[in-house]
């Protein structure tokens, strides 16, 4: 009876020890400063919370296919980016206005 009680401590342990282990994996280091959508790369979005490496892909594949990201609200057409997820995001993006095209002198 001691021998099954000593076995069922170890395995709660170990089985402890793996579950912190998956939760710390899982957690994002979020961008110290927001990123902007229109200059950050696959690997800079995914830090942002609820995006992976496809939603980041997504994100600058319309942007190259679409042009410069406007404002943040324009999120809200990739697919997966609702407007709950879009709140979230909020704090970590920002778009930064494309500089002007000036007019070649005649």
């Amino acid at each position: 009876m001691r021998f099954a009680r000593r076995c069922q401590f170890a395995l709660t342990i170990v089985a402890a020890c793996f579950l912190a282990a998956a939760a710390s994996q899982g957690q994002k280091k979020l961008p110290a400063k927001p990123l902007d959508l229109n200059t950050a790369t696959v690997a800079e979005l995914t830090q942002l919370p609820g995006v992976g490496p496809s939603r980041a892909k997504a994100i600058v594949q319309f942007r190259e296919k679409s042009g410069p990201f406007q404002r943040v609200e324009d999120l809200l057409v990739i697919r997966g980016i609702s407007k709950a997820r879009l709140q979230k995001l909020r704090p970590y993006v920002t778009v930064t206005p494309p500089a002007p095209k000036l007019w070649p002198s005649t």
